[in-house]
């Protein structure tokens, strides 16, 4: 039995309780301050995915203004150039404002 006191003495005693509880209070400080930065980091994770998100929206509208837009100016286009015809000039000149073509005697020739 002897032996066997002189082997455990060796064996390291049980830590108590309040020593253990006063090492949790040192480590609090680092603990919540690890805390504090991975919320930090969670917010800010959060927080831009939803800004690119949001761009992204941002620029799916503006590609659709752009295209409609790029519509109206070719549809425009073919407006104006059906609009300068000749034949439609001289429509309009002969129907709404009364103008006839020149006869030989109202063409004076400049040289």
């Amino acid at each position: 039995m002897a032996q066997a006191r002189t082997d455990f003495s060796k064996v390291a005693a049980p830590k108590r309780l309040e020593t253990m509880y006063a090492q949790r209070g040192e480590l609090f400080p680092y603990l919540l301050a690890v805390l504090v930065l991975l919320t930090l980091v969670s917010v800010f994770h959060v927080w831009s995915r939803v800004r690119v998100i949001d761009l992204n929206l941002e620029i799916a509208e503006a590609n659709r203004l752009m295209r409609a837009a790029q519509e109206e100016q070719n549809r425009l286009k073919l407006e104006v150039a059906s609009l300068k015809t000749p034949a439609r000039i001289e429509a309009v000149a002969k129907g709404d404002l009364g103008m006839a073509l020149p006869t030989d005697q109202q063409v004076v020739v400049v040289k």
